[in-house]
């Protein structure tokens, strides 16, 4: 009842506060995709693959360079985003369901007077709340003719997803009502496992050889027993399914469904016209290769949709008053340290791509190197709504970052938390705090500590903590982990917080999941 009562009253304090505003509110156009790394965009320096799309939004806007997901797993990603919140006060620090009754930056704008909308993947386990309109893939949704929820229930849309999801956005934007700001989220399941590429992708990849990383093989010296207890490795954890390995013919039912979730030990493939049995290093590196290949040419087709979507608000006349931005809902290793997916505190996992396009707000082809973190979401809608941030928000808006005018006061470390353990692929809970220059992790189930110099290592392949030369900083970083967990209200009421049921990377799968699927 209160928190119904304090969205109405929020309604009709915004229905004033938009009255007066007008037409000049910005659009915005949020734009996410489901574990893309930074690093695999080409204006962060890829090595690995062009993104023309995404480039343009650096070359016409804003990078960010140090911006970072607080929990980085899908579930309470999309949760902080919403809610402004950290996973422990938004109630969803791994797979929980979302309480869709509380307050959400959607209900907020939309009381304000925006037309809001939401499509693609939620991955929330409720229906969304605060949206004009919404179209969300059930779970993690499929690739290839997904089935989609709605208010009026489920249907299919034959098709490629992510340009499905891509149709859907202009769809929304082609009807929306001309007398109102929109706030759009268009929510991409790509590059999300198992890495499916559109058929036009998929042929252009597989002949292509991909950079391998420099720690690719790392042989995790230094560090705690967590990251030697991982089960997300390119060479021992990849399955048939993922490399799409070609099963015998007479396989079926269980027998296939075995058959393909099995790691394989030895490879078949074609090279120069001849067959070859690959084992040992050269299996692994073709691992590494197929992983890529699928991977970098699902990113392709996201950046195909986002030069879509960019070329329509131009065609319109909306660019100029439409904010779009372009994100991920946490990072994601591409081999690095050996590893696929994400979890850990280590930077690929930790740091999200940000690009944010503004015209006459955001000089062209500004870097932002502040820490930012997915929090700070929220209140930036906020904010460019001309909207009061509430109190309860734990983030800070990004606007004055997009003027090129950071407040004196601007965080100089972050908090992150992880909680599912043992969980899929078995990484460690942890905790820890980010500086701009070293990073302290704390494995608390193992009581193991890691300290990292992120300017004389920022590949995380050393672990200082127990140097004697370091201690003066151990003390500095825990002194300031302790505050930052007094800062954000972290009780430890989660410490061993566990999923509502199993699913392919948590539960609400759309269908039944297959023996063993990770």
């Amino acid at each position: 009842m209160i928190t119904r009562f304090r969205i109405l009253l929020m309604a009709l304090m915004f229905a004033t506060v938009s009255a007066a505003l007008g037409a000049s509110r910005p659009n915005i156009l949020f734009i996410m995709t489901d574990d893309h790394a930074a690093h695999a965009i080409s204006a962060y320096g890829s090595r690995v693959n062009q993104t023309p799309s995404m480039d343009r939004l650096a070359r016409e806007g804003m990078r960010f360079t140090h911006a970072f997901a607080v929990n980085s797993i899908c579930t309470p990603s999309r949760a902080t985003l919403l809610t402004g919140k950290y996973s422990h006060l938004n109630g969803v620090p791994v797979f929980n369901r979302f309480d869709g009754s509380q307050p959400t930056v959607a209900k907020y704008l939309q009381a304000a007077g925006y037309h809001t909308g939401m499509i693609g993947k939620w991955h929330l386990g409720s229906d969304p709340t605060g949206f004009d309109e919404w179209i969300v893939l059930p779970g993690q949704g499929d690739y290839y003719d997904p089935s989609f929820l709605t208010a009026a229930g489920r249907k299919v849309i034959r098709g490629y997803v992510t340009d499905i999801i891509t149709d859907l956005s202009l769809d929304f934007l082609k009807r929306r009502p001309t007398n109102q700001p929109f706030f759009l989220m268009c929510h991409h399941k790509a590059p999300h496992r198992g890495w499916e590429p559109s058929a036009k992708y998929r042929a252009e990849f597989a002949r292509r050889t991909i950079p391998e990383p420099a720690t690719l093989w790392d042989d995790y010296a230094t560090r705690t027993d967590a990251l030697h207890e991982n089960r997300q490795r390119v060479f021992d954890d990849l399955t048939r399914r993922d490399l799409k390995m070609t099963p015998p013919p007479h396989l079926q039912g269980q027998a296939l469904a075995q058959w393909l979730n099995a790691i394989p030990r030895e490879a078949e493939v074609e090279r120069d016209g001849r067959r070859e049995v690959l084992t040992g290093d050269a299996l692994n590196r073709w691992k590494y290769q197929r992983y890529m290949q699928d991977y970098l040419a699902c990113v392709q087709s996201v950046d195909d949709s986002i030069g879509v979507l960019l070329d329509w608000l131009a065609a319109q006349g909306l660019a100029e008053n439409t904010v779009v931005i372009y994100t991920s809902d946490q990072g994601f290793f591409l081999g690095d340290h050996g590893m696929y997916d994400k979890r850990f505190m280590y930077e690929p996992s930790l740091r999200m791509p940000l690009l944010v396009r503004w015209p006459g707000q955001i000089r062209p082809g500004s870097v932002e190197d502040a820490l930012v973190i997915n929090p700070d979401f929220a209140p930036t809608f906020m904010d460019l709504a001309g909207l009061k941030v509430p109190s309860d928000m734990q983030g800070r808006s990004l606007v004055p970052l997009f003027h090129g005018e950071p407040p004196k006061d601007w965080r100089t470390s972050l908090y992150y938390r992880y909680y599912h353990d043992p969980g899929h692929h078995n990484t460690r809970a942890h905790y820890g705090v980010r500086t701009q220059t070293h990073k302290l992790i704390y494995f608390w189930k193992k009581d193991q500590w890691e300290l990292f110099d992120l300017v004389k290592d920022p590949d995380e392949l050393h672990n200082i903590y127990s140097d004697p030369a370091q201690q003066a900083t151990v003390a500095r970083l825990k002194q300031e982990l302790a505050r930052l967990k007094r800062e954000f209200k972290d009780d430890d009421q989660f410490a061993n917080e566990q999923p509502e049921g199993p699913g392919v990377d948590g539960p609400f799968p759309d269908k039944p999941l297959l023996p063993s699927q990770p």
